[in-house]
């Protein structure tokens, strides 16, 4: 053989070495081999953001890289979304799917989508709701609020953590299909959402279960939550359901990756997450803001993702929420 036929031959095979399909190379490459981030789409400092670093840091050794966490606050909990709609497909990069991410094509134009654009890892667990006011707040009970309401129109101030949160949603539930008025005020997080209930700037607060300290230490009452049955941790507060509204309320959720995430490292992300999920401090975690696991692995979450996206497509038209 010639040198020159040689030298061609080694170079259409570093050719065709270089021309490997992306999805190949990723899933033939060894993962992770640097840490990966995950985003939170809430402020930091709240019940979610906690048990997400926690989680990570309990995942960080079955993976054998750092879980590194960050925030995107804001936007009802889906910016994280359009993070997972650009990044690279090679587990990287993940992030929590909290339910207004399936809520939200249908009630304002965004550029994602939450079916098309991920990879569901796993599902997690889901939150408590509860309707909270001040201690010394002359709201006793829920109808307390929509008698102000009907009074005062447009004077009930009530916070939530973002405009078509599941609280914000049934809010409109629960007041504007009666014909009641009230102030919506948005936060982005549980923590400064409860001390604004509790210093005054708002007379109620609707969000999940990182308010229980301070339900616990007597700063703020719980008049209500959204749940199936009472909670085991607060079972004198009645449901909304017992209140004698039709509805229940735990916004399940998950970890999910960018659209085309390799089998593999699909694989690796999952089964390094399920071991945090079922560790010992993350159960006493989520016993904390009255949560419980609620696994599902890839399929299962995946086809549950889809259900909960239908589910807010009917739930919109009901309302007839219109996109901003």
């Amino acid at each position: 053989m010639s040198v020159d036929r040689r030298h061609w031959l080694a170079g259409a095979a570093a050719l065709a070495l270089n021309t490997v399909p992306l999805g190949r190379a990723l899933a033939d490459e060894a993962f992770p081999t640097r840490p990966i981030m995950m985003w939170v789409p809430w402020a930091a400092g709240g019940a979610t953001d906690l048990s997400l670093r926690l989680l990570a840091e309990l995942a960080a050794p079955a993976l054998g890289q750092p879980v590194v966490v960050g925030n995107r606050g804001g936007a009802g909990g889906t910016m994280a979304m359009p993070i997972l709609q650009t990044a690279e497909p090679n587990g990287y990069t993940i992030a929590q799917m909290p339910q207004p991410v399936f809520r939200a094509p249908f009630i304002q134009q965004v550029l994602w989508d939450p079916i098309r654009d991920v990879t569901p890892i796993i599902q997690l667990s889901g939150v408590t709701f509860g309707v909270l006011v001040a201690q010394d707040s002359k709201l006793r009970k829920l109808e307390d609020l929509f008698e102000f309401a009907r009074a005062r129109p447009g004077e009930l101030s009530i916070a939530t953590n973002g405009i078509g949160t599941t609280p914000h949603l049934v809010l409109e539930a629960l007041f504007t299909d009666r014909g009641l008025r009230y102030i919506h005020v948005p936060y982005k997080g549980t923590a400064e959402l409860t001390l604004a209930v509790e210093g005054g700037q708002v007379m109620v607060g609707v969000n999940s279960s990182g308010f229980g300290p301070e339900v616990d230490a007597g700063r703020l009452r719980l008049l209500a939550t959204m749940g199936a049955q009472r909670t085991r941790r607060w079972p004198q507060v009645p449901t909304l359901r017992e209140s004698g509204f039709n509805i229940v309320a735990m916004s399940p959720y998950g970890l999910a990756g960018p659209r085309g995430l390799p089998p593999n490292v699909l694989a690796v992300l999952h089964d390094g997450f399920k071991k945090a999920l079922f560790h010992p401090r993350f159960a006493e975690n989520l016993a904390r803001y009255d949560q419980e696991v609620a696994y599902l692995g890839p399929e299962d979450y995946a086809q549950a993702c889809r259900e909960e996206y239908e589910k807010e497509r009917a739930a919109a038209g009901r309302l007839g929420v219109p996109r901003s």
